[in-house]
């Protein structure tokens, strides 16, 4: 049988905690969905999650990785958080991402559950993320990780330009 996205005839990837050099690859992966190339950010956010970072709190960084060269094929970044409206400390998925090839088999779970893992051995039994409501396909897959619809309406304002 052909190797096809949702059927593959190697092993699964691995997954291992992320590391600064992994910012390019990443970065790649979330282009091929956003159509954006923003290699400078993804390097900052990735060298604020490599070895699990600890300035803004405790954070979760991990990496699936395919092949004897270990490329990155997903990823799943979080952070432990005590939230400014009273909420009590809790983990946050701050950014998931699977390459476009590789979706819908399972890698995101797999690293979704590992960061959740990890966040429970820090005494985190609660998870949150926040998601664009018109991405149906990031919807349907945290629904189906067992989100709901937490306490917290997210708000925002458009702050109007102004000239010097």
């Amino acid at each position: 049988m052909p190797a096809t996205a949702t059927a593959r005839t190697h092993a699964a990837p691995r997954i291992r905690a992320i590391r600064s050099g992994d910012a390019a690859a990443i970065a790649a992966i979330d282009a091929a969905h956003t159509g954006t190339l923003k290699k400078h950010w993804w390097r900052d956010v990735v060298a604020r999650h490599a070895g699990g970072g600890r300035a803004g709190g405790p954070r979760v960084g991990l990496v699936a990785v395919e092949g004897a060269k270990g490329t990155v094929v997903g990823y799943v970044m979080g952070r432990v958080r005590s939230f400014e409206f009273g909420s009590e400390p809790c983990g946050w998925i701050v950014a998931l991402g699977v390459h476009p090839t590789m979706l819908r088999g399972g890698i995101a779970a797999r690293l979704f559950e590992e960061a959740c893992r990890r966040f429970a051995r820090q005494g985190i039994g609660l998870v949150r993320t926040m998601v664009r409501r018109d991405d149906v396909g990031v919807l349907t897959f945290f629904r189906n990780e067992g989100f709901v619809a937490g306490p917290y309406v997210e708000l925002e304002l458009s702050i109007p330009e102004t000239t010097p």
